[in-house]
């Protein structure tokens, strides 16, 4: 049992987009998306979790009226293990 943080599917994205990752330990988590310049979009998890497989739909039009094109950065922060990914918006 390991962390993992899977890409985002479907990538490239419009407006939404599913984020899916695996925890093999309980433990405070926090999934963040931040633009291309480092300013945070969405908190999408702030929460303890218990052990195993999350997904969760992020939808760019709920935290951005009018989100630029481009690229966003999705990070899972689960105690020890920090992973980040790329994905694409794609009007």
């Amino acid at each position: 049992e390991y962390f993992l943080l899977e890409q985002n599917y479907p990538n490239p994205f419009n407006p939404s987009t599913k984020i899916s990752w695996q925890s093999p330990v309980g433990g405070w988590q926090i999934l963040k998306v931040y633009d291309v310049l480092g300013n945070e979009v969405a908190t999408l998890v702030n929460e303890y979790k218990q052990a195993g497989s999350y997904e969760i739909e992020f939808n760019i039009t709920s935290s951005l009226k009018t989100p630029a094109s481009g690229i966003y950065f999705y990070r899972l922060q689960a105690g020890e293990f920090v992973e980040t990914k790329k994905m694409i918006l794609q009007k």
